[in-house]
């Protein structure tokens, strides 16, 4: 099948003198199962809907493109949310984007939903809207906003859309469509589940539900309101699973918003069906004269098997968008994906991953969870792991041997991050032996983020003696296949929870491992997480209890730093951290040193650098922890 329109002429050529849905993104058009605009336009089609694809609009005239869609407008992002696409953690401006024609900034608004769906009343007045994907996904309810540092009311509020679909949306999706097909309004789809709606207060007719605290309430900056927000966010978590979520409301004003139960989530049939549609696993051609698009070259030759995850990390806004009951696919559609794959002229027999939002993940936590949902009051992974938890391989390690048969096929790896304290937990070695027999390319990515154990509970993440556990096995198990493979730990600055002090413990801990990691990342307060709320509040949802904070430009910079100890252009900010934490045992030249002392006044010469650490005229050197992000090929 070809690509869906882009033009009108394209329209025309399929016949067509309407679309039912103009599908407008944030994100270039890439026709590939991983970007949810690929996926819920196929979905459409496969049920007989014609639906146009309106990438990064600019102006009146594109929202004008294709006409009025017989139906509705569907819009969304992107793939990732619009404003950490266009800021990093230090809200600079980022220089590309690579979701974007040439990986080119700037091809799409900050708060794209909310600027996209005005210019679509602007231009059509009262036609239907609907809003998805994660950025609508994540700021369903009043969120704090790290750009504007304040409280936003609902993003469905503040696009004027009519019905919000959050979580993943192929259930939701189809039966809109189905019932604006037969005549329904947009505004009396109020009982579908997986999706928010707004009423006059005036309006609505209670029921059982959960009542969050009002945007009103949590808006305000002060301790009460920042208290409210805390309970608010609890409640959101809460209620955010499929099996015994409830409604969930929350009062703006004289509306009400009104959070339908989460949708169930897909079978293994139903996401099969999902992945077998005939995407095109590519950039739409009229990108090439720009260079393409560089986001999908991290996923061309990849296969998601899963959804959801049951880690659920604080920081992580994957399970409140997936949910933490696991989805998998069959073998047999992962194997025919791979079979695809292994045609393309381009693929050169890697398949990249297999993967999800954890790799090894492919059954829920235990069977509770099918029956009475995830539970509401503990993780399943962290601090400890639940006695509940089925821990087992055997699912992934048969689906991940049958892709190794596979024609054409070299090689088979897992890039999309692993838990490692669940293949700790699994007293049958077979999967981690085979793990670094046939499934690393060189380098494994986990993710202890920390090392302190006290940021670690605040994270949602397992004890670092886990970790270590893991790194130690690792390494024994690749020397007994005489493999040089090496762990690429991610790390965190500037967690709510972490100070100054556990900061250092974690530049102390690279310093004794050697490692360098050319990348850090620092804290990013994005909507829809725990550890957000944390950052806003300076509260635990779940206790209410204080966190410290690390809130100011100046202390953030300083804990990055510390990560980048032996960077010539971090040593002001690692002086002045170690200074304020009265660590000058790690100022000087000595083996356990950080960073060498201000030369004396007066004389001339450079100050010795700390052992390890590189000069900055001298040659990179090149060691096996040199390169700590992978680089594109």
């Amino acid at each position: 099948m070809p690509f869906l329109p882009i033009t009108k002429q394209d329209m025309h050529e399929r016949g067509w003198e309407q679309a039912d849905f103009v599908l407008v993104t944030g994100d270039a058009y890439v026709d590939h199962p991983s970007f949810g605009t690929a996926i819920i336009s196929r979905v459409l089609e496969s049920h007989g809907y014609r639906v146009c694809i309106l990438s990064q609009p600019q102006c009146d005239q594109d929202y004008r493109r294709f006409g009025m869609p017989r139906l509705a407008f569907l819009v969304n992002g992107g793939n990732i949310d619009p404003m950490v696409a266009h800021y990093t953690a230090a809200k600079r401006k980022r220089s590309q984007d690579a979701y974007s024609p040439g990986g080119k900034a700037g091809l799409r608004p900050d708060r794209a939903t909310i600027t996209y769906c005005k210019a679509i009343r602007r231009v059509w007045g009262n036609v239907a809207i609907a809003i998805g994907g994660l950025e609508a996904s994540l700021r369903r309810f009043a969120h704090y906003d790290y750009w504007d540092d304040k409280v936003r009311p609902s993003i469905l509020i503040d696009s004027g859309a009519d019905i919000l679909m959050y979580g993943m949306g192929e259930r939701h999706i189809v039966e809109i469509a189905q019932r604006l097909n037969e005549g329904e309004p947009i505004s009396t789809l109020t009982d579908i589940r997986g999706t928010c709606y707004a009423v006059d207060a005036a309006d609505y007719i209670p029921t059982a539900c959960a009542e969050c605290p009002s945007y009103e309430q949590v808006c305000l900056p002060t301790d009460s309101g920042k208290k409210q927000y805390a309970i608010s966010t609890r409640i959101q978590q809460e209620e955010h699973d499929p099996v015994r979520g409830k409604t969930v409301i929350q009062r703006h004003g004289d509306k009400i918003l009104v959070q339908n139960p989460p949708s169930p989530v897909l079978s293994t049939e139903e996401m099969d069906a999902v992945y077998a549609l005939p995407y095109m696993r590519d950039y739409h051609p009229s990108y090439e004269p720009m260079g393409g698009v560089p986001g999908i070259e991290e996923v061309k030759f990849s296969v998601i098997h899963n959804r959801g995850c049951i880690g659920a990390c604080n920081f992580c806004a994957l399970a409140y968008h997936q949910g933490r009951i696991i989805a998998s696919r069959s073998h047999d559609s992962v194997v025919a994906e791979v079979q695809k794959i292994a045609k393309m002229p381009d693929f050169k027999g890697y398949i990249h991953d297999v993967g999800g939002p954890t790799a090894n993940f492919r059954h829920p936590a235990c069977d509770a969870q099918l029956k009475r949902g995830a539970c509401k009051d503990k993780k399943c992974l962290a601090p400890q792991m639940c006695p509940a938890v089925k821990v087992s391989h055997d699912d992934y390690l048969t689906l991940l041997r049958r892709l190794r048969q596979v024609p054409g096929v070299k090689k088979v790896f897992i890039r999309s991050g692993i838990r490692f304290d669940y293949v700790v937990a699994d007293k049958d070695e077979r999967f981690f032996k085979e793990l670094i027999r046939h499934h690393v390319s060189g380098q494994l990515k986990v993710a202890p983020e920390h090392v302190s154990d006290r940021v670690l509970k605040y994270m949602g993440k397992p004890s670092f003696k886990v970790y270590e556990q893991f790194k130690d096995r690792f390494y024994e198990l690749t020397k007994s296949e005489g493999k040089k493979q090496y762990l690429v730990p991610y790390l965190m600055s500037s967690h709510p929870g972490s100070t100054v002090d556990d900061a250092i413990k974690l530049a102390r801990f690279l310093k004794k491992e050697g490692l360098h990691p050319e990348q850090v990342q620092d804290f990013y307060p994005t909507p829809g997480t725990v550890s957000t709320c944390m950052f806003y509040t300076g509260l635990d949802p779940n206790t209410l209890n204080p966190v410290y904070v690390p809130r100011t430009p100046q202390e953030k910079a300083e804990q990055r730093a510390l990560l980048q100890y032996y960077k010539p252009e971090n040593r002001q900010l690692v002086l002045s951290a170690l200074r304020k934490a009265g660590r000058h045992d790690l100022i000087g030249t000595g083996p356990n040193c950080l960073v060498a002392p201000d030369k004396p006044a007066g004389k001339p010469g450079n100050s010795r650098a700390p052992v390890g650490a590189r000069r900055p005229n001298a040659k990179p050197k090149k060691d096996k922890f040199s390169r700590y992000s992978r680089k594109k090929k």
